[in-house]
């Protein structure tokens, strides 16, 4: 038998009990933003109401976006830009680490810029700035990529030298450049450190020649892509549309590093030099992505982009797969956070720990499948609703066609034990394409690859997609050049070549 109790209450006492909580979403008038003036993103879980970004109301337009690789990153940076063209006329410079934007830069009619593949930049041209400015820019570069700064010494001689290199080109350091002169290389500076070692006189000759030693990494015959001049204009960057600076073709990670931290600078005094202007919108947005040798550093530009792009109209979004990588000055500030796919609890708990979301909203995130986002904003004014929100996918220009290859069958048992070895890859099928176009395989092809991925309903074991590609004919090289170009790792790769018939 049921009891039913009957309570008497008084109604200042009802008043303060809370029968209904808060939703997790912000209220309709700040995501339902105007059209004309916003870049439409997808539509709320809880409410179904369509978000549109803004940074009108928030601390500033900068976003960083996390999520392991397939979650969709790429497809909400290439989403939001086209957007920002299309609302705002926004210009965009894609610092690329990888390569893998540089196909849809091209379909999209964008420009491509290949260093080490044709095109050079001089780090000490100046494009405005002042050489003694330019000259510490330089220095920072060094101390952040080197260990210059462990060496004070060293530090004085190198940095004597690149302003001598100035002075004997005939500027005056303390002056806004003449754009009519040819600014010195790197292979100056090395000359002037050499000529002070060959005089003798300097009385610690192993620090000129550690000196010298240091700034001949990249300026070697054959890897001096910053040591000869420039074959572009970086000072007209910042308004030349959409721009893929790809540096997948430089050495290593350093230069690639120094490449992206001329580029940053360049565009931070570009950005200071233009001001503000009365216009809607991004003038230009920088974006970095897996950029972490510079994401993650506090010296770097990235940083003051950060803390000054707001008054400027200049945007950053930084993506990564580890947010542990985007340096905290970056992280903490930026005005939005687009959550994707996160798989390590380690990189959760660095999340919910900076952004203070709910156990149901990461519980939520978990759950995750491709496209599938959580929205933290930082809205410039206190606000009585969750910050952090639910969409329930990124809505792109293109569907979001992914493809999953499992390599769980060809693991060790030590690997499979491995909670921190991806045991699934997603793909987006762009992506796919794109890099199948640069190994050179034949749109037909293409299309029947496809065809037998659909067939295996997009979910497909290693060896079954290596097989595939042996059986159109794809030589072996061509599939391993693919497979390494998607982020496989040699290792993965030659196991699978092992149950190929």
């Amino acid at each position: 038998m049921t009891l039913v109790r009957i309570q008497s209450v008084m109604s200042n006492e009802l008043a303060k009990r809370n029968f209904l909580s808060r939703p997790p979403e912000p209220p309709f008038e700040f995501l339902a933003n105007d059209p004309t003036n916003s870049i439409f993103i997808g539509i709320t879980k809880i409410f179904s109401t369509p978000f549109a970004w803004t940074f009108n109301t928030l601390t500033n337009p900068h976003i960083a976006v996390v999520g392991i690789t397939g979650a969709g990153k790429s497809f909400f940076v290439k989403t939001f830009l086209a957007r920002a063209s299309y609302i705002w006329n926004t210009n965009a410079i894609i610092i690329d680490w990888a390569g893998e934007y540089r196909a849809w830069v091209k379909q999209s009619g964008g420009m491509v810029i290949s260093l080490a593949k044709g095109d050079y930049l001089n780090i000490m041209d100046l494009t405005g700035t002042k050489p003694i400015d330019r000259t510490k820019q330089i220095i920072r570069s060094l101390e952040i990529l080197t260990d210059i700064a462990d060496f004070p010494e060293q530090r004085r001689l190198t940095m004597e030298a690149i302003e001598q290199a100035y002075v004997n080109a005939g500027f005056n350091i303390a002056q806004a450049p003449d754009p009519n002169k040819e600014p010195p290389t790197l292979k100056d500076v090395i000359s002037l450190l050499s000529e002070k070692l060959e005089d003798g006189s300097y009385e610690y000759p192993a620090e000129l020649e550690n000196a010298i030693f240091r700034l001949r990494q990249f300026a070697r015959e054959g890897e001096d892509y910053f040591a000869k001049k420039s074959t572009l204009d970086l000072g007209k960057l910042a308004s030349s549309g959409l721009v893929d600076m790809d540096l997948s073709g430089l050495p290593d990670e350093t230069f690639r590093a120094m490449a992206a931290l001329f580029i940053l600078q360049t565009l931070k005094e570009k950005m200071r030099t233009e001001g503000w202007s009365a216009s809607k919108g991004l003038k230009a947005i920088v974006v970095l992505d897996e950029a972490w040798k510079i994401a993650g550093d506090e010296r770097s530009d990235a940083v003051m982009i950060v803390r000054e792009g707001r008054k400027y109209q200049f945007g950053l979004i930084v993506a990564s797969q580890n947010p542990t990588d985007i340096n905290e000055a970056i992280f903490s500030n930026v005005g939005t956070t687009i959550m994707l796919r996160i798989k390590f609890e380690k990189f959760m708990d660095y999340l919910q720990g900076s952004l203070n979301f709910s156990d149901f909203m990461r519980k939520e995130i978990s759950k995750f499948g491709v496209g599938q986002a959580a929205i933290d904003m930082s809205f410039q004014t206190s606000v009585q609703f969750p910050e952090v929100f639910l969409i329930d996918r990124v809505i792109g220009e293109i569907p979001l066609d992914v493809y999953t290859i499992n390599i769980s069958e060809i693991l060790t048992q030590e690997e499979l034990a491995d909670q921190k070895l991806a045991k699934e890859y997603y793909f987006e099928k762009l992506d796919i394409r794109n890099k199948l176009i640069e190994n050179s395989v034949d749109p037909a092809t293409i299309e029947e690859l496809f065809k037998k991925f659909d067939e295996a309903s997009r979910m497909v074991d290693i060896r079954y997609a290596v097989q595939a590609m042996i059986d159109l004919h794809l030589s072996r090289e061509m599939v391993a050049n693919f497979l390494r170009g998607i982020g496989f790792s040699d290792s993965i790769i030659s196991r699978s070549f092992m149950y190929v018939k």
